[in-house]
C-alpha cells in the first residue's frame, strides 16, 4: 500500500515507519509542525512538537530512504487542542489532550489530507494492535500501551490506520532502532502536555483564564475552608496544593470532589465521598460494530493510566452508561471512559465516550 508514517521524532514513530517499509509499503514520512511559536512548547526529552523533534524525524527518514515533509497543522492544533484544553477545564472538566490530538489531528486532519492525497493509510508508532479482525486492541507491552488514547478512533479511521508496534515491547523497538542506525534509539519518551513548556498547568491556565478568586467549601458541613484564585486549577481527586485554611475534624485528608464553575466553588470532602459506582457519558464511539442494543457486560477503563474494573455498559443514543461491579474514585468529567472485552489475543476496544 501507498502509506503516510506519521514521524513525531521519537523512537517508536521511526521504528514502525521502518517496519512499514520492511514490510514493502510504499512510505512517504511527515512531521507535524504543531506550535505557532516553537519556542513556547517543551524541548529536549520532554517534548514531542520542537523544531529538535522536526530535525530528529528528518534524520530518521533519511536513515531509512523514504521521502520526508513537514506539515504546518499550527492552526489547526492550536483550535482544537489548545483551545479545547482551556476551554475544558474553565467549563470544570479535566481533559486529556493526548486523546484530543488523536481524534482532531492525527486520525481526522492527517488522515483526511493523506487520503486526498491518494494514500491509503496512515502509519503511527503507538503502542496498540489492530488484529486481522479489525479490532483494536492493547499493546503486548501493557506498560506503553496506547489503546486508550486510541478509542475516539471511528471504524473508518480505523480501516485506515496502521500500528506496526502492538506486538512489541518498548525495550524491542529501542533495540531495533539501535540495530537499525537510528540516532533516536536512545532517545527518551516524551512527558506531559507539549505545549506546556515548563509543565505549569495552573500557571497555563490563569494566563488565559486570568484570577477568579472563590471558595473552597467542605461537603460534609457546607463551611467554607480556604479559597482559590481559580477554580479551573483543581481536578476531581486532587488532594495536594488545597491550602486549607481550616482542617477536618477528624484530622482526616480531604480531596477535591467537584469543581462548579457556576458558583466558581471548589467542593472538599473525604476520600470516601469520592467513590462513584454509576458513569454517565456522552459522544459514544462504537469501534468494535454496530452499537450494542443491549447492555454488555465488559470491563471499563476510566483514565489514561487507570486500572479498570467491570462493568455492565448501556447505550442509549447519544449517551453511554456504565454502572460499575464496585466502587472507583477520582472519577473526572472530561476525561475518557473506554469499554474493553477481555480477549486471549488481547483486550478487544468496544468503544468510548466522554465522562459526563
Amino acid at each position: 500500500m501507498k502509506v503516510l508514517a506519521a514521524m513525531s521524532g521519537g523512537v517508536d514513530s521511526a521504528v514502525a515507519a521502518a517496519r512499514a517499509v520492511a514490510a514493502g509499503h510504499d512510505v512517504t514520512g511527515v512531521h507535524l509542525a504543531l506550535a505557532r511559536n516553537p519556542q513556547t512548547y517543551r524541548s529536549g526529552a520532554r517534548g514531542c512538537c520542537t523544531l529538535e523533534d522536526s530535525r530528529d524525524a528528518r534524520r530518521a527518514a533519511d536513515v531509512i530512504g523514504i521521502p520526508f515533509y513537514v506539515w504546518d497543522m499550527a492552526d489547526r492544533f492550536h483550535e482544537d487542542v489548545v483551545d479545547d484544553f482551556v476551554a475544558e477545564y474553565a467549563a470544570g472538566r479535566t481533559p486529556n489532550p493526548c486523546l484530543r490530538c488523536n481524534e482532531k489531528i492525527k486520525f481526522e486532519a492527517v488522515l483526511d489530507r493523506a487520503v486526498a492525497l491518494g494514500f491509503d493509510a496512515v502509519v503511527t508508532g503507538h503502542h496498540a494492535r489492530l488484529g486481522p479482525d479489525g479490532l483494536l486492541r492493547r499493546s503486548v507491552d501493557t506498560a506503553k500501551d496506547q489503546s486508550y488514547v486510541l478509542a475516539v478512533l471511528r471504524r473508518d479511521q480505523l480501516d485506515r490506520s496502521m500500528f506496526p508496534l502492538g506486538d512489541s515491547t518498548k525495550a524491542q523497538v529501542r533495540e531495533e532502532a539501535a540495530r537499525g542506525g537510528l540516532a533516536v534509539a536512545d532517545k527518551p519518551d516524551s512527558h506531559d502536555i507539549c505545549f506546556i513548556a515548563d509543565g505549569d498547568t495552573r500557571r497555563f491556565l490563569a494566563d488565559r483564564l486570568g484570577e477568579t478568586p472563590g471558595d473552597i467549601v467542605d461537603a460534609t458541613s457546607g463551611a467554607v475552608v480556604g479559597a482559590h484564585t481559580g477554580a479551573y486549577a483543581y481536578t476531581v481527586g486532587q488532594r495536594r496544593g488545597l491550602a486549607l485554611g481550616v482542617p477536618a475534624p477528624d484530622g482526616r485528608p480531604r480531596y477535591v470532589l467537584s469543581i462548579t464553575p457556576k458558583t466558581n466553588t471548589v467542593t472538599v470532602g473525604p476520600a470516601e465521598a469520592l467513590e462513584v459506582s454509576t458513569v454517565d457519558a456522552e459522544r459514544p464511539v462504537w469501534t468494535a460494530g454496530p452499537p450494542p442494543t443491549s447492555p454488555v457486560e465488559c470491563e471499563v477503563q476510566l483514565r489514561a493510566h487507570g486500572s479498570v474494573v467491570p462493568a455492565t455498559v448501556t447505550l442509549d443514543g447519544d449517551t453511554l452508561r456504565a454502572e460499575l461491579r464496585r466502587p472507583m474514585r477520582g472519577v473526572a468529567a472530561g476525561q475518557a471512559i473506554v469499554a474493553y472485552r477481555p480477549d486471549p489475543a488481547g483486550d478487544i476496544v468496544l468503544g468510548s465516550a466522554t465522562i459526563r
